[in-house]
């Protein structure tokens, strides 16, 4: 089971990974402006904030990446919880304020990655 938690964990990095893509270089090009449904200048005038954005993704990333890593198994575990719920919690506020799509590609994947992993901490215990 420990191998799926992480399977999850490497797709919800992945997935973080290209999200830091597409609004730190892709954002003004026709893929980001399809992707978030803008126009040129919509895109242009706020390619700075989309930046910031795309840096926060990429953090949550390498902190899953970080917890796959981590030579310690109970601070692993900490850090797995803490970044998958950081990315559940960034994926619901999505959902509510900007689109429900947000919810199924960001926040799901990330609650499905934290059940399993509170359920392999419960056996390890």
């Amino acid at each position: 089971m420990n191998a799926l938690t992480n399977v999850f964990i490497i797709f919800v990095a992945i997935l973080h990974i290209y999200f830091l893509i597409l609004e730190m270089f892709l954002w003004t090009k026709p893929l980001g402006l399809k992707t978030f449904r803008q126009s040129l200048d919509q895109a242009k005038s706020s390619k700075t904030l989309a930046a910031n954005q795309g840096l926060y993704n990429g953090f949550l990333s390498v902190g899953l990446i970080w917890s796959l890593i981590h030579p310690n198994l109970y601070f692993g575990f900490q850090l797995k919880c803490f970044f998958l719920t950081c990315v559940v919690v960034a994926g619901l506020y999505g959902a509510f304020t900007v689109s429900k799509k947000i919810f199924w590609v960001q926040a799901f994947p990330a609650f499905i990655g934290l059940l399993f992993c509170f359920r392999n901490f419960l056996t390890f215990v």
